[in-house]
């Protein structure tokens, strides 16, 4: 949600995305050496999150910038999915934007051993579409958001490809939603089906 609809906010929000697709496009690109991506990755958010007339941070907090825990090899997965069939779409209500479709797609294979569960993939419904996939763990309420974090939003460009067929979930990219800095702004929280048991201390964290 954008608290803002001026000409400028508009051409504002479209430049913020622009970046943001670049943002990753560059950590997909940056193949060699992973850790350097994602640390190239933290670098332009936080500069991104600071200085961005859209910025979801109140400006009182842009000084402070982002927060996130050290990087974790082990917490990057390249995924299989397993289908999801006669899954009910969700209806969430997002205040002044309207509406927006949850449907439950398909489950990712093979995260139990490493994490305690499997997480469900999520298709947007609505003008333009995407994947979603959002997240809950024993991290939240004091050392994250409570309502969780976000790791694949392909409508806002936050994706990281496939890798053989395989969907890239690197948990060191997973990230807050903008009602997490700010009250101003309606988020899709993620639902209870995608918990994790355990504490997943990668990606952004409070600055708190």
């Amino acid at each position: 949600m954008t608290p803002r609809n001026s000409l400028s906010d508009a051409i504002a929000l479209a430049d913020w995305r622009r970046q943001v697709w670049a943002i990753y496009d560059a950590a997909r690109a940056r193949t060699d050496d992973r850790a350097e991506a994602w640390r190239s990755w933290v670098a332009a958010r936080d500069r991104l999150f600071r200085q961005h007339a859209q910025s979801p941070l109140k400006p009182g907090d842009r000084g402070e910038g982002l927060r996130f825990f050290p990087y974790q090899s082990a917490l990057r997965f390249a995924t299989e999915l397993e289908p999801l069939v006669g899954r009910s779409a969700e209806i969430i209500d997002l205040g002044d934007d309207g509406h927006l479709s949850l449907q439950a797609i398909a489950r990712t294979r093979g995260l139990a051993p490493a994490l305690g569960a499997d997480l469900t993939l999520y298709a947007l419904g609505g003008y333009g579409g995407g994947l979603f996939l959002p997240f809950r763990d024993a991290t939240n309420g004091y050392a994250t958001y409570g309502g969780g974090r976000y790791l694949l939003d392909t409508i806002k460009g936050a994706d990281l490809g496939t890798e053989d067929s395989r969907l890239v979930l690197d948990f060191n990219f997973a990230y807050h939603p903008s009602c997490a800095h700010d009250e101003r702004w309606v988020c899709p929280l993620a639902p209870e089906e995608n918990t994790l048991p355990l504490a997943i201390v990668a990606g952004e964290r409070l600055t708190s």
